[in-house]
Order: C-alpha cells, then sequence, then structure tokens
C-alpha cells in the first residue's frame, strides 16, 4: 500500500508497504481505509525536527477522514463503508485519568502520527471506539474535525458561561477554532494576532469579529487599552510561542483564566506576585475527548460550522512529498492543506 515515511527531519517518502489482513483483525478492531489527511503544525514541526516527544523513523498523520472496509468480531456500532473521522489518542486503562474519561491525557495516551505511526497510508487498523461517523459528510470534512476538535475541547476547559469577554490568541488553525467555538457560546471574543495576513483570514472567516494585532515592540496592555474593550475574563492561547505564552498572563483581569492549548518545549517564567494578586487559573488543554468528536460533527452537519472555507491546499499523497515546501512557505497562505489518498 501507498505510504508516507518520514525517515528523519525534512526528508519524507514515498513507498510502498505491506497492507494490514482484515483476518487478523481482533474483536475490537476495524480496518479503514484513508482518504484524506490534514496537515497539522505537529507534522510541520516533526518534518522540520522540532517536534517534542518526537523520534523518527514514523508514518505522520491524525487527522483523518476514512471509510469502513473491514469489522473485526463484536463490532456492532459501524457497518462497511461508514465515513468517519478518527479520534487520534489511544490510550488503556491503568490510571484514574483515563477512569474519569480523560483519555485524551491519561498516562497512556499516545497520539497517531506522533508516538506511534499514523494515517499517511492507504489502509490502517483502528479501535472502532476510536471512529466517529457521520452519514453526512465526506472524509475530506471529516479529516478537519480532529484541528477543530482541539478548540473545541479549549473552550470546554475555558468553562465558559456566555458572558465573558474572551480574548483568542494566535490565529492559526486551532485559533481559529477556538474562536469559532468562543463566539457559539455567546461570550465577546477578540482574535488577537501579530500576522496581519492571520488577523485577514479572521475577518475573511467571521467579518464581525473584533480584532487586535499586536505589535510586539509595544506593551500589550496598552494596546488592549487601545480597544475600549474591559481586559479579558478568559484567554486561550494558541501559539506555543514562549514571548506569547508569558505575555498572555498580563492579559486577563482580576479573577480571570488563561487556557494553555500550544506548547513550548521549555520553561515559562512570570510575576507571581502580579500573578497571584488577581487570582489568576492557569489552565493546559490536550488534545480531545469523544465528547468533542460528536458535538463538533454535529455542529457541522447542522451548518453551525462551516469548513469549506478552511480547505486552502489540497494535492495527491504522491504530490505531497515536493508540495509540503511550497505549502508552508512565506506568503502561501496556508490555512489548512489536505492530503488525498485515492
Amino acid at each position: 500500500m501507498l505510504t508516507l515515511t518520514l525517515n528523519e527531519p525534512n526528508s519524507l517518502s514515498v513507498g510502498d508497504t505491506a497492507p494490514p489482513r482484515s483476518e487478523s483483525l481482533k474483536s475490537n478492531e476495524v480496518l479503514v481505509r484513508v482518504r484524506h489527511v490534514g496537515l497539522c503544525g505537529t507534522d510541520i514541526h516533526a518534518i522540520h525536527g522540532n517536534q517534542p516527544f518526537f523520534s523518527y523513523p514514523r508514518i505522520l498523520g491524525h487527522e483523518l477522514g476514512v471509510t469502513v472496509e473491514a469489522i473485526g468480531a463484536g463490532v456492532t456500532s459501524l457497518k462497511l463503508g461508514d465515513t468517519c473521522c478518527v479520534e487520534p489518542y489511544l490510550s488503556s486503562p491503568g490510571d484514574r485519568a483515563f477512569a474519569r474519561g480523560k483519555t485524551n491525557c491519561s498516562q497512556s495516551t499516545r497520539c497517531l502520527g506522533v508516538h506511534v505511526d499514523g494515517g499517511m497510508r492507504e489502509y490502517i487498523v483502528l479501535p472502532a471506539e476510536k471512529l466517529h461517523r457521520s452519514e453526512i459528510l465526506n472524509t475530506s470534512k471529516l479529516a478537519l474535525v480532529e484541528p477543530l476538535c482541539i478548540g473545541h475541547h479549549a473552550v470546554e476547559r475555558a468553562a465558559l458561561i456566555g458572558d465573558e469577554v474572551v480574548a483568542v490568541v494566535g490565529l492559526g488553525p486551532i485559533g481559529l477554532g477556538a474562536l469559532q467555538f468562543a463566539k457559539l457560546s455567546g461570550a465577546k471574543v477578540i482574535g488577537v494576532d501579530i500576522c496581519p495576513k492571520r488577523i485577514a483570514k479572521a475577518l475573511e472567516l467571521f467579518p464581525s469579529l473584533d480584532v487586535l494585532q499586536v505589535d510586539p515592540e509595544q506593551g500589550v496592555l496598552e494596546q488592549w487599552s487601545d480597544l475600549g474593550i474591559e481586559n479579558p475574563e478568559v484567554v486561550i492561547e494558541c501559539t506555543g510561542s514562549k514571548p506569547s505564552m508569558e505575555t498572555s498572563i498580563l492579559l486577563p483581569g482580576f479573577g480571570g483564566r488563561i487556557v494553555f492549548v500550544g506548547i513550548y518545549n521549555g520553561e515559562l517564567t512570570f510575576s507571581n506576585p502580579d500573578f497571584h494578586k488577581r487570582e489568576l487559573s492557569i489552565i493546559s488543554s490536550r488534545n480531545a475527548t469523544a465528547r468533542n468528536f460528536k458535538s463538533v460533527i454535529e455542529l457541522i452537519e447542522n451548518g453551525s460550522v462551516d469548513v469549506g472555507p478552511w480547505i486552502t491546499h489540497r494535492c495527491s499523497a504522491e504530490e505531497f512529498p515536493d508540495q509540503f515546501s511550497d505549502w508552508v512557505a512565506p506568503g502561501s497562505e496556508i490555512l489548512k492543506g489536505v492530503i488525498e489518498f485515492s
């Protein structure tokens, strides 16, 4: 079967590997045909050689739209031909987090395409409970469910009640997803970024959005004050940038909270007295849960979320190694690239 393998940083190859055998399926397993794979920031960092918790060689890919090809004994939740997205976080019983349903962040949690080989191949065997089907959405749109779930889970972690001022910092795909779901809560949402092109894309998707284009040479609090809006009660930080994450701690008002979605591979520092006097809460948000997948699929199906404008780049699996550099080159204006396995 056609397989894309990242052998080492900046060495992505197209090869032929043995397909899994349907007769070898265990009772809880399903063989799926991979149709579409979304390119994630995690994949980009891995290709460039700066992704934490990563080893080579690795088959990338965890944003998947698939069809069911074979079903193991005892699987009743799926049928042949079902179109599904994939919840790519594999975990097993053994700790309190798993027992409480935190399969996204249990001690055993491993992500497809990061800790274990992922879906940039024609066929893959997965646990049946990790497949979420839709009778409406095609596999191209289903490949976008997982990245949207990251933002959905972040908003869930923020525990919005709908009357807050929310700043979403970093308007890449994850930030735009968080922004989308924060808006659906009824909160007043402000998109924050230093990049004018990302600000423009956010306004294209959400024309009535309030935005702040940050000048890194000026103080963020002064620039926020110029908006004439009270300091946010909630900050959802999606950059993974040390300067941005440390600066974002300055933004919340008294009693506020910060949700860190992006990951910085190092230490963050901030003023404890300033943090403490505002009684701030810092919350991390990792991956997503089955509940998020079900909610996001429903929101796309009922038209509350339109993923059509998100896909800005497409290519076949065979073309991807040659296309990748153009996709991530400065000025490419990629929002979400989708790779097709036909």
